[in-house]
């Protein structure tokens, strides 16, 4: 997937990340470090040193209780910071909730806005849909000043992921293209710590909208919250911590205060790896009851796949019934798509699903035939592989509807490591549908 911002396209297979450059006197953490636009400039420098791909420009404080800043004093913090790192050839993102600062911005260059407010203001998507730049669409509940008073929600996740999903399609509406929008879930912004908290643990499910998500946890209060630490500036090392989980989780923009201790942190993102699971022969099943007894084995291959080292399964699709592909001759199949992280490389991968399989009963007489377990490697992230043991990307995976129908389901737009996006075009063999 790419996140196309103005003349910067970045791919979001990888963490981008976005670096914060508060230029007001009353930011959260670090008001008033790089007011001047001497201290702004070196700030950005050092950032982009440490890893920055994205410099995130803002002049109104939008921390909880904050009081709104007259345009007039925004622009005039924010402006000639924007010229001079544009000028520099930096990606520049502008944060603001508010039309006039960000047409100045962009006029001068920025080449993202990133909009707290969630663009709820037609003259901001006017303004956006006027450019090329790329746009952070943020939830929040409130506005700064009132937002933490009584946060409530019924299901915090399913509401935010409700309303990102509504206001990405308004805004594709009004001209602003699919492929320049990111959704922020908007942590801490009201929310409690715990309702912030149980949305990070989730960000999966907002990643299955199928736009890059980003990850602004960077010294949040439910930070502290989580982990005990009372001072912001004192979170960085738990907040790249937090960044780097999100990323498994499916997130692809990080925004951070502290961009060196997050690259560091990123460096150990393990590469993603998609699953197809199969069963259409119940080792027993009541008659009646064989679609009970197949969704039974797929659930125990996936306890055993949570016993595998250094391997953390990320997302699980729902359950499909699908017709047989190749050998017809037999029972439909269930079937569902899971998402791991894992440092163990494909081969050895491999070998673990073999052993898994053959713990349940797997026989291999017929070659796409019945079987209990199925587990394939569909595509393992930045590996391209096609040997005598294994093939990568799978080679029939886009002609099965039981695959490309739950993988879809997880990941809207999913594209392969040899740069195939998924599409339902070339399916033509297992027609499934989710029950």
């Amino acid at each position: 997937m790419i996140w196309r911002c103005s003349n910067f396209s970045f791919d979001t297979k990888m963490p981008i990340i976005m670096g914060i450059l508060n230029v007001t006197p009353d930011s959260f953490s670090d008001g008033g470090a790089h007011a001047s636009l001497d201290d702004a400039v070196a700030h950005a420098r050092q950032m982009v040193e440490e890893g920055a791909h994205i410099i995130d420009v803002g002049g109104e404080s939008t921390r909880p209780g904050a009081e709104p800043v007259k345009l007039e004093e925004e622009l005039a913090r924010v402006l000639d910071v924007v010229r001079a790192l544009v000028s520099e050839g930096m990606c520049v993102s502008i944060d603001t909730r508010h039309a006039p600062v960000a047409r100045a911005c962009l006029e001068a260059g920025a080449a993202i806005v990133n909009d707290v407010s969630g663009l709820s203001d037609p003259e901001m998507v006017d303004a956006v849909a006027q450019s090329k730049c790329g746009v952070v669409v943020m939830h929040m509940q409130g506005e700064p000043a009132t937002m933490q008073d009584n946060p409530a929600y019924t299901d915090v996740v399913a509401e935010v992921k409700a309303w990102l999903q509504d206001r990405a399609s308004s805004i594709e509406k009004a001209g602003i293209a699919r492929d320049r929008i990111c959704l922020d879930p908007g942590p801490g912004f009201g929310k409690t710590p715990q309702q912030t908290l149980d949305l990070v643990r989730n960000f999966h499910e907002i990643a299955h909208l199928g736009y890059p998500v980003m990850a602004a946890l960077s010294r949040k209060s439910y930070i502290g919250y989580a982990y005990g630490i009372e001072k912001p500036l004192e979170r960085d090392r738990a907040s790249a911590a937090e960044a780097l989980m999100a990323c498994e989780l499916g997130a692809s923009v990080v925004r951070t205060h502290n961009v060196a201790q997050t690259a560091k942190a990123l460096a150990d993102l393990r590469p993603e790896v998609v699953l197809g699971l199969g069963c259409n022969v119940p080792l027993v099943a009541e008659p009646g009851e064989e679609r009970e007894g197949k969704i039974a084995l797929i659930n125990q291959a996936i306890s055993m796949l949570c016993t595998l080292p250094d391997t953390q399964i990320i997302d699980i699709s729902g359950f499909y019934e699908s017709e047989p592909a190749y050998y017809e001759d037999q029972d439909p199949f269930v079937n569902a798509v899971a998402i791991l992280r894992t440092g163990v490389p494909p081969k050895e991968l491999l070998d673990y699903l073999h052993a898994i399989e053959n713990s349940l009963g797997r026989v291999r007489e017929i070659p796409n035939g019945p079987r209990t377990c199925d587990l394939d490697i569909i595509d393992y992230q930045l590996y391209v592989i096609d040997n005598d043991v294994l093939t990568l990307p799978h080679p029939r995976a886009l002609e099965r509807d039981f695959v490309v129908k739950p993988l879809l389901e997880l990941r809207p737009g999913f594209v392969l490591a040899d740069g195939t996006v998924v599409t339902d075009e070339q399916v033509r063999v297992g027609k499934a549908h989710r029950f």
